[in-house]
């Protein structure tokens, strides 16, 4: 992964950023002035890989869910369209609009998003509180392509803690699935 500047850690403010959209063509942006009341969810995400595919259905239902109790999600794409090039906003858009996104699906053309954050492989989630910081970075549950039914129980938890008002859990296992594909 190329060097960026030292990403979040837990309890510190995360970068802003103001992304396309890739369904709407929209700037949407994330810091700055904006509340995140009550909490925040960012994942690192793409079309081609395997444990996206896996998990995106149980994902989006799941938003679905915790959008009625506040809970905003923003979806980021990174990787390198040239080698990838199912993952270029065409395709993204396509995949949106195919299991009805009710969230936005951002392209990070630049990569700067990606490595401001500290991503490094897809699925990858992140919780902001309502105050801007980092609550929570890892993975979406233990369950495994092929192996079990994705169940969402570290990324759940961590949002109930956040809604709460709890810290969440003192260990957070990382995420494990595709690296994000960095340009040459």
């Amino acid at each position: 992964m190329p060097s960026s500047p030292s990403p979040p850690q837990v309890g510190d403010a995360v970068p802003g950023f103001t992304l396309a959209d890739a369904v709407s063509g929209a700037q949407v942006s994330l810091g700055g002035d904006q509340a995140f009341a009550p909490c925040t969810c960012v994942v690192f995400m793409c079309n081609h890989c395997p444990y996206v595919h896996f998990l995106l259905a149980h994902f989006v239902a799941l938003t679905r869910g915790y959008g009625r109790r506040g809970v905003g999600f923003v979806a980021i794409s990174a990787n390198d369209v040239v080698d990838y090039p199912d993952d270029a906003p065409p395709r993204m858009q396509e995949l949106a609009a195919r299991l009805n996104f009710g969230f936005p699906y951002l392209y990070d053309e630049s990569q700067s998003v990606a490595k401001a954050w500290g991503a490094v492989c897809t699925p990858e989630f992140f919780v902001i509180d309502g105050a801007g910081h980092l609550a929570y970075h890892g993975r979406y549950g233990a369950a495994r392509p092929g192996v079990d039914q994705p169940a969402g129980e570290d990324l759940s938890a961590a949002l109930d803690a956040v809604l709460a008002g709890r810290p969440c859990a003192a260990r957070q296992h990382a995420s494990i699935g595709c690296s994000i594909k960095w340009k040459r």
